[in-house]
């Protein structure tokens, strides 16, 4: 079947079963680059990771999730994904797409339709960049065959779902960048010339420079969104993450929170990490919460009352929220922590209070 077609039935047949959800979700919102809806969701991990080493192994994404995801009020998911899933990581075949697993997106953005829940799709790992192990072979910043690649995949994905509307699907174009402005300014600009080239309405979202925490002001003329992060202060969010050597010795958290000569509160949060954001507002900017939350290793009760002090603050701002992650050791579902009694649910072990808090909000 035809590829654009194959979506379209999918679409078509998620749509015939919406009466299998519990509850009957809102109509989604409709978006534009310079007022992003308060979006409130979770990011799925089905392609985060090629191959079984990443925390959920790659396959499938699971129509359970956005059925729960609808049924307890939230309308977003981001999908942060590895192009290995469905590429291969030699640049000489980085042009080469197995088709299968693409279509295992569409049944993502199908599901969405379906249960009234926003798609953003997100390159976590782009021909020549990713922000986790291990190196690309290519650097996205410097070299020109990388950065081919990666309009290509963009180019790709933009002809997928060319037709579907904004308010159903967004694309967030590199995850947690780390390079010098111009570098980003010029790549960014080339992914989106090559996707508004196959459609040019398509809802872009690009996130902020060092690790998504920087507003990037000499992109606000382009007419995309951006996305920040709601991980400071680091030792409170990422308590004896295995994988950030620097807090390998940290004491146990509190909030409010020391760190890094800091102390860190709602206070200090809204003048780091929430001020400077509003001023790209103010030049037209649409503002998302990407990724946020707090590892398992992390107190529950310090966790919660750092949880609560930024939503209460994204609250204010306008600003919606993805938390990595839905299941999993961010998550509300199977986060295996020790410090709590978890309520066994559909066959899983879900955080009652993280649930609750987030509901509130």
């Amino acid at each position: 079947m035809h590829r654009r077609s194959f979506i379209q039935t999918s679409l078509s047949a998620a749509a015939g079963l919406s009466h299998l959800s519990l509850a009957t979700p809102m109509a989604l919102p409709e978006p534009t680059p310079d007022k992003l809806p308060r979006w409130r969701g979770f990011n799925l991990l089905e392609k985060f990771v090629a191959g079984n080493t990443g925390p959920t192994p790659a396959g499938p994404y699971q129509e359970r999730d956005f059925d729960m995801i609808a049924d307890w009020g939230f309308n977003f998911v981001r999908l942060p994904m590895s192009y290995h899933c469905w590429a291969t990581p030699d640049p000489a075949h980085w042009t080469e797409l197995n088709e299968k697993v693409l279509k295992e997106i569409d049944e993502a953005v199908a599901f969405g339709r379906q249960y009234k829940i926003h798609v953003n799709l997100n390159l976590h790992r782009i021909p020549g960049y990713c922000v986790n192990p291990p190196a690309e072979p290519l650097d996205l910043w410097t070299d020109e065959r990388a950065l081919e690649a990666a309009v290509f995949h963009w180019k790709h994905l933009a002809e997928r779902y060319k037709g579907l509307p904004n308010r159903e699907v967004s694309f967030d174009l590199i995850n947690e960048p780390t390079t010098d402005e111009a570098n980003y300014l010029r790549v960014v600009r080339a992914l989106v010339e090559g996707i508004r080239s196959v459609d040019p309405d398509r809802l872009i979202i690009a996130d902020g420079l060092q690790y998504g925490n920087q507003p990037v002001f000499k992109l606000a003329d382009l007419r995309v969104g951006q996305s920040t992060r709601g991980y400071l202060p680091m030792n409170v969010s990422h308590y004896k993450a295995e994988w950030v050597p620097m807090l390998k010795d940290t004491p146990p958290p509190t909030w409010p929170a020391q760190w890094m000569n800091t102390t860190w509160s709602a206070d200090s949060l809204r003048k780091i990490a929430i001020e400077p954001w509003q001023k790209l507002q103010k030049q037209g900017v649409g503002v998302h919460v990407g990724e946020w939350g707090c590892y398992n290793k992390t107190p529950h009760d310090v966790a919660l009352r750092w949880m609560e002090d930024q939503l209460k603050l994204w609250k204010q701002a306008g600003w919606g929220w993805s938390l990595w992650n839905f299941r999993g050791a961010f998550g509300i579902l199977d986060s295996d922590r020790t410090d709590i009694e978890y309520k066994r649910y559909k066959g899983m072990k879900l955080d009652e209070k993280m649930l609750a808090l987030l509901r509130r909000y």
